[in-house]
């Protein structure tokens, strides 16, 4: 007989480590609030694709930039919580990178706490 400790906020049924992340994407603001849905679903899906999974989705709104980014002044902010694999983070940034509607994101470890 053997006891197996662990913590369940980082590991799923499968037996494989997951991490939670806070991912803060900006969305480019020449879109009407369909269509910004419309990306934050699809982003939800290419994030399931990899094996992760949203834990929450939260739709900040339109901010204005502190500085020009893509000749764009402001943008919709949106910040989700995901729980995916170390090993597929690179995958995630590249699907990202290759979305046009994003103009920028910071991926981080979301704090344990929060």
């Amino acid at each position: 007989m053997f006891v197996l400790i662990f913590n369940v906020n980082t590991l799923d049924i499968k037996g494989k480590t997951m991490k939670e992340y806070e991912l803060m994407t900006i969305i480019k603001p020449n879109m009407d609030a369909e269509d910004v849905n419309k990306v934050v679903e699809k982003f939800e899906d290419t994030v399931k694709s990899i094996g992760g999974k949203v834990v929450s989705t939260d739709k900040v709104g339109r901010k204005k930039l502190s500085y020009d980014i893509q000749k764009f002044k402001d943008g919709f902010f949106v910040v989700y919580r995901i729980e995916i694999e170390e090993s597929k983070v690179a995958e995630l940034k590249r699907q990202i990178k290759l979305n046009d509607n994003f103009i920028r994101f910071m991926l981080l470890v979301a704090d344990k706490v929060a």
